[in-house]
């Protein structure tokens, strides 16, 4: 499988032409074996590693027309600004929807807290006062529900 040719000649051939690639990229390498290039005479890539991210960064935008930087600039311009005014107001909304939330419902919780212990105490003096079936029935009675009562006498007028 060959390539498109590039000023000439192919830069990758059948077994890897890495000679023709060295003489294309400006450095001088001889194929080994496998056709890689041997350890003695291998491309230098520290010379690359000397640019940082931003400077690459920089000589990219330089291709780039003076148009397109700039709308690139604004559009990236705009979007900072607009997270950080979102992130601010949704600071704010949610101190405003925690703090309403607190004062509103705190109070309610209480009271309803109270009320059940409230109940619990009563429960608890019914139970002492007149045993546990009295106190788990519910309701207030002479404590002989359980008793069965005579009936009345009936009185018939003569």
């Amino acid at each position: 499988m060959h390539s498109a040719p590039v000023e000439g000649f192919d830069l990758i051939g059948p077994q890897g032409d890495t000679e023709a690639a060295a003489k294309y990229f400006g450095a001088s390498a001889t194929a080994g074996p496998h056709g890689d290039i041997s350890d003695d005479d291998h491309i230098d890539e520290d010379d690359d590693a000397d640019e940082t991210v931003v400077e690459r960064l920089a000589g990219l935008t330089e291709m780039l027309p003076d148009a397109v930087r700039s709308t690139i600039s604004s559009t990236c311009s705009f979007s900072w600004k607009a997270t950080k005014s979102l992130f601010g107001w949704g600071r704010v909304a949610i101190w405003v929807v925690v703090s309403s939330a607190t004062i509103l419902a705190l109070p309610v919780m209480f009271e309803s807290e109270r009320m059940q212990m409230e109940e619990q105490q009563i429960q608890q003096q019914r139970q002492i006062l007149l045993g546990p079936n009295v106190a788990m029935s519910g309701h207030l009675s002479s404590g002989m529900s359980h008793v069965p009562m005579a009936p009345l006498p009936q009185v018939h007028p003569k």
